[in-house]
């Protein structure tokens, strides 16, 4: 007994001088918090890889249900297996009719990102594997998701200015799908193609803030469709979602490229921030930058219209100089998206559309090997006061 105590008091001792020696990182910088074989982030030397695959590997050769496959699954597929899968994600496309009816009542000033967290909400109401947590149930609960997200945001966007929405074509991939769905007429090839590698870009980035809000949700056993309306609720947030929806209306503001040095010059005197720039993990470069810069050029060369992207090679030029920073994928993709045709306030809901692949990886990988995810803070409050009762204050 006296030996059980000695030890119990040697514990706590020895917790009180590591709590006094821990340093406390401001919003979890550089905190290694797990480990999780989906995603790679090597920030020393600007790479980024899916499942050990280069992200420029994979954009310029794969396309997006492949992605969406290998962050599910942790391999690639081979042609069967990749057949049956978008197979699969075409037939869940349709939204139920419980969801349009919803979003048919939702005033038209409704921010697109809420609806997506009431629609997922409402998905999981009528989601027969809602209340499972099993692996197969899990991955036919993300198998619906990926296909409905860019449903959702389509025809809540044709709801909100008075239209009816466009079916689904079972036929066409996702990213042409989408642009389908939202325009009413099939894309250019080079269209879908410029659509589809970013949504590669966008699909996976480790443990950013939707995804760890996602992780947090699901480490108390919660279920998939809350994890995923948690992720879409840090994605909201201007600090972590929204970047090229200012970056683009920025470029609108500047309007030509004879205006952007000065305009750049002058936001800078005023401390504004230029949105579009630097990165919370890559200090150097953003390795999807490349690959969503050209996709942007070669946009305004087809489209005979390149003036946004010169305008935003003035921007990343003075950028450079003037601050030592760096653009990052939202940067250029903000006029990709313009260039496409895709209405302003989409931008951001496109993002959820590709990352919901690797919120629902991270969901699952999370459930594999779970533990409560529950950090602890540093009181700064007041100490030990007594109690007076109300009558002697």
């Amino acid at each position: 007994m006296h030996l059980a105590k000695l030890s119990l008091a040697h514990v706590k001792k020895k917790v009180t001088i590591m709590s006094a020696e821990q340093k406390i990182a401001a919003g979890l910088a550089g905190i290694i918090t797990g480990r999780s074989s989906i995603c790679e982030v090597d920030e020393e030397n600007c790479e980024l890889y899916y499942r050990g695959y280069s992200i420029l590997d994979l954009a310029e050769h794969s396309n997006f249900e492949e992605v969406a496959y290998l962050l599910l699954k942790g391999e690639l597929p081979e042609k069967k297996n990749l057949g049956e899968f978008q197979n699969k994600l075409s037939e869940e496309r349709e939204i139920p009719h419980k969801v349009d009816e919803v979003l048919k009542g939702l005033s038209a000033k409704t921010d697109p990102m809420d609806v997506l967290k009431i629609a997922v909400g409402i998905l999981h109401t009528v989601d027969p594997d809602a209340s499972s947590n099993e692996e197969e149930a899990n991955i036919r609960k993300a198998i619906r998701l990926i296909a409905k997200i860019p449903t959702i945001i389509t025809d809540n966007f044709h709801f909100s200015h008075g239209n009816e929405p466009v079916k689904p074509n079972p036929h066409l991939s996702l990213a042409e799908n989408f642009l389908y769905m939202l325009k009413g007429k099939e894309p250019e090839a080079f269209e879908s193609s410029a659509l589809e590698k970013s949504l590669i870009l966008y699909a996976e980035h480790e443990l950013n803030a939707s995804t760890f809000a996602a992780r947090v949700v699901v480490s108390t056993l919660s279920d998939m469709h809350s994890g995923i309306i948690a992720a879409i609720g840090a994605l909201k947030g201007p600090l972590h979602g929204g970047a090229n929806e200012r970056a683009m209306e920025m470029l609108l503001e500047i309007e030509e490229p004879e205006k952007a040095e000065s305009w750049i010059k002058d936001a800078l005197l005023q401390k504004k921030r230029i949105m579009g720039f630097g990165h919370r993990v890559y200090k150097k470069m953003d390795p999807r930058n490349p690959v969503i810069k050209k996709i942007s050029k070669e946009l305004g060369a087809r489209n005979e219209n390149s003036k946004w992207f010169e305008i935003s090679e003035i921007i990343e030029k003075i950028i450079d100089r003037e601050k030592g920073l760096h653009p990052n994928l939202d940067f250029y993709s903000s006029s990709a998206y313009y260039l496409l045709g895709i209405p302003i306030p989409l931008y951001t809901p496109i993002f959820v559309a590709s990352r919901v692949t690797g919120w629902v990886a991270h969901v699952m990988e999370q459930y594999c090997d779970n533990r409560l995810i529950r950090p602890r803070a540093e009181y700064t409050g007041e100490k030990k006061r007594e109690y007076v009762p109300i009558e002697d204050r």
